[in-house]
């Protein structure tokens, strides 16, 4: 029941601010960028929650030729990305809810050269459905390939920090939720409410042993600072 809710409440948020949160999320940032050393070239690529199709942007510009898959679950974000597809990538797109078993059934067959889950898992409420998602990324990608995931370290800045919000405002009682579940305000371009989940390094290193993968590399990139994201590569 907690996690449907809580999935419900992030599903109102990027319909109700899909607009302001596209346009929040800079084309050309250059933590995304930062993920290019581990994707070669014409390397064939699976976005899990690409969202407004940042990723899809960048290989376009930087590794012409990559076949490229993008999975979100919200229509508003596919359906244009369907209607104008980066021109020097082979890309498709698709809707698919990630949390629910089964969704890599969706996806063309052959393997993948790495999966990236950027700020996705974040999102997903409950360890154990973390894992689950982790696993099923993991499970089309061949064996000598990677997962890239990123996480938002919100509670670096005290900037980040006054996001939070009580649970109170969301009608959710905060002794249903797990250690590191926030409720953050969104205040640009209209008002909403999100819910997300600290995944720290060390969260990450539990969460990679649990789908049967280790971290190769970590690093941190984003916002002003320059360290408000996690990054890291997973390989078997």
């Amino acid at each position: 029941e907690t996690i449907a809710a809580l999935l419900a409440l992030n599903h109102r948020f990027y319909i109700d601010l899909a607009e302001p949160f596209r346009a929040s999320r800079p084309a050309d940032d250059p933590a995304l960028a930062t993920i290019l050393p581990h994707i070669p070239g014409h390397a064939r690529v699976l976005d899990v929650g690409c969202g407004s199709g940042r990723l899809a942007g960048l290989l376009d510009r930087e590794r012409p030729g990559a076949a490229y898959t993008g999975v979100d679950w919200s229509p508003v974000f596919i359906e244009p990305l369907r209607a104008s597809p980066p021109p020097h990538i082979a890309a498709s797109f698709h809707l698919a809810d990630v949390t629910r078993p089964g969704w890599t059934r969706l996806l063309p067959a052959e393997p993948y050269d790495c999966a990236v889950l950027l700020a996705v898992l974040q999102h997903i409420p409950s360890f154990g459905l973390r894992v689950q998602v982790l696993q099923e990324a993991g499970a089309v990608v061949r064996p000598a390939g990677v997962l890239l995931v990123s996480a938002w370290q919100f509670l670096e800045r005290p900037r980040m920090r006054r996001k939070v919000v009580p649970w109170e405002e969301a009608g959710i009682a905060a002794e249903r939720l797990e250690p590191g579940d926030y409720l953050l305000r969104w205040e640009r371009g209209g008002q909403g409410r999100r819910y997300c989940h600290l995944l720290d390094e060390a969260e990450l290193q539990q969460l990679a042993e649990a789908g049967g993968w280790r971290i190769e590399a970590a690093w941190r990139a984003g916002g002003r600072e320059g360290d408000l994201g996690l990054y890291a590569v997973l390989r078997r």
